[in-house]
Parts: structure tokens; sequence; C-alpha cells
């Protein structure tokens, strides 16, 4: 098995194991019914059912609204980068760049 080895603050050996090897899946699509509209996000994640949702940037503060789907795909970027999962990250933001270019500059850029 490939492993990456680090070592932590405390100078104590990580080894953590290449998610390749270890069955960790690459973010499938999903296709939703979003009042009456089909829409794809980039992976399956839960949905908000609110029409619009205002979301700060959390460094600058600005703000911008998006529709609920829009929203639940931003909350998991935001905690895949929390858990260093960068396939379901770059999948995220590559979907906003596409769907959501303004809302993207705003709350990811």
């Amino acid at each position: 098995m490939t492993v990456k080895e680090q070592l932590s603050a405390s100078n104590q050996k990580i080894i953590t194991p290449n998610k390749n090897l270890v069955g960790v899946e690459k973010p499938k699509k999903k296709e939703i019914n979003w009042y009456g509209k089909k829409v794809s996000v980039p992976f399956d994640c839960q949905i908000y059912p609110e029409k619009k949702v205002t979301i700060a940037n959390r460094f600058s503060g600005q703000e911008c609204t998006m529709p609920g789907y829009a929203a639940a795909v931003y909350d998991t970027i935001i905690g895949a980068e929390q858990f260093e999962d960068w396939d379901t990250v770059r999948a995220g933001l590559d979907w906003f760049q596409k769907h959501f270019a303004e809302q993207y500059m705003v709350v990811l850029d």
C-alpha cells in the first residue's frame, strides 16, 4: 500500500493511506427536482428546501443570495475542506463556476 508520511506538530509520524487504495470514491452527480425543475448537483448532499438562501463570505462578510440547493453544495464544499476531501471540493467549485459564477466570485473565490 502506498502511504504518505508526515510529521505532526509534536514530531510524531503520521501515516495517511492513499485514498485511491482504500476505496474512497469520487463524488457522483445527483439529479434533484427543484420546485418542478430538474437540476443536477455535483454530489449527493442534503438539499435545503428554501427557495433563496443568503450566504456571507466567511472572510470578507460580503453576501449573496442563491437557491437552497446551491447553498447545500456550498456547505458541502466548506465541510469537505475541513476533512481534506479535495475531490469533493474540486467537484463543487467546478459546479459553482459553471452554474453560479456570480455567487462563486462572492463566497468561494
